[in-house]
């Protein structure tokens, strides 16, 4: 039986610049080893299942997976999943807002022009050991003095993330992926000169699961977010670009507003098909 397939480039309004993600709809009936096979082989950062809700206030609900394993959130994924659901048709309960039911439960998305945000979901930030944030530093091959401020972030995903003096520096890591498979999720982020299209440069390694790198990272963008505007470090309002060095041009959009911090971006659907297992 065909499923329907999309292929969307998330936070990019420019096809192909973006982190490409693969959305098959309405897989109610195919299972954890199915979708797992199905993430491996679209080899793509993160796939998206999308299914009827279990939640009577969610209008729909996603499982995601990489390569290797199932996500309990994910930032590219939940804004494409939308863009792919609401272009197959779906109807929101409210004009304007979607509810999404995933494995962190119940995150919310609203339009903002041309484009959708969600809002991050609760987020914890520890403090690094001296021996993690050591082992870091020599993996991305740093100097300790470059480091400006360091936190290990879980939104879901736990990011060990790093803030540098400049966004220079962090477009000139070349990192040892082999160490940082032996140590989990990487982020790194710094700020552009004042003046700039936008305001800060991320990158994001995800060697555990076999992503060396990832072009464009909302579940690390919306932590980064919430991290820096709470410590004074950003502005309430900015535009971070990502996958620079793989030749793309991600922006993600924040706004950290009363009510939560936003995460918005483009969609663009590149492919829209069937699938046939």
């Amino acid at each position: 039986m065909p499923y329907r397939f999309k292929q969307v480039d998330v936070f990019t309004q420019h096809a192909l610049k973006g982190n490409p993600l693969a959305v098959v709809l309405g897989a109610d009936d195919w299972t954890d080893a199915q979708m797992q096979d199905f993430a491996r082989w679209t080899n793509l950062s993160e796939t998206t299942f999308l299914l009827r809700p279990t939640d009577p206030q969610a209008d729909y609900r996603v499982r995601i997976f990489t390569p290797g394993s199932e996500l309990p959130f994910a930032g590219h994924p939940t804004l494409g999943s939308c863009h792919a659901w609401l272009e197959a048709g779906g109807r929101p309960r409210t004009a304007g807002r979607v509810v999404q039911q995933c494995g962190v439960g119940l995150v919310t998305l609203r339009q903002d022009g041309g484009r959708w945000a969600f809002a991050a979901p609760p987020m914890s930030a520890q403090e690094l050991a001296p021996s993690v944030l050591s082992a870091l530093v020599e993996a991305l091959g740093l100097r300790r003095e470059q480091v400006r401020a360091a936190r290990l972030l879980d939104n879901g995903p736990q990011w060990f993330t790093l803030l540098l003096g400049s966004a220079e520096e962090v477009l000139a890591i070349e990192p040892d992926l082999c160490a940082l498979a032996r140590i989990g999720f990487v982020g790194v982020v710094g700020p552009h000169p004042e003046g700039r299209e936008v305001q800060f440069e991320v990158r994001a390694f995800a060697a555990p699961d076999g992503i060396a790198e990832d072009p464009v990272t909302g579940s690390l963008n919306a932590s980064v977010a919430q991290w820096l505007v709470a410590a004074g470090l950003a502005p309430r309002r900015y535009v971070a670009a990502q996958g620079t060095r793989l030749g793309r041009a991600g922006r993600v959009h924040i706004d950290a507003a009363d009510d939560a911090v936003w995460v918005g971006g483009h969609c663009r659907t590149c492919i829209d098909g069937t699938v046939q297992l």
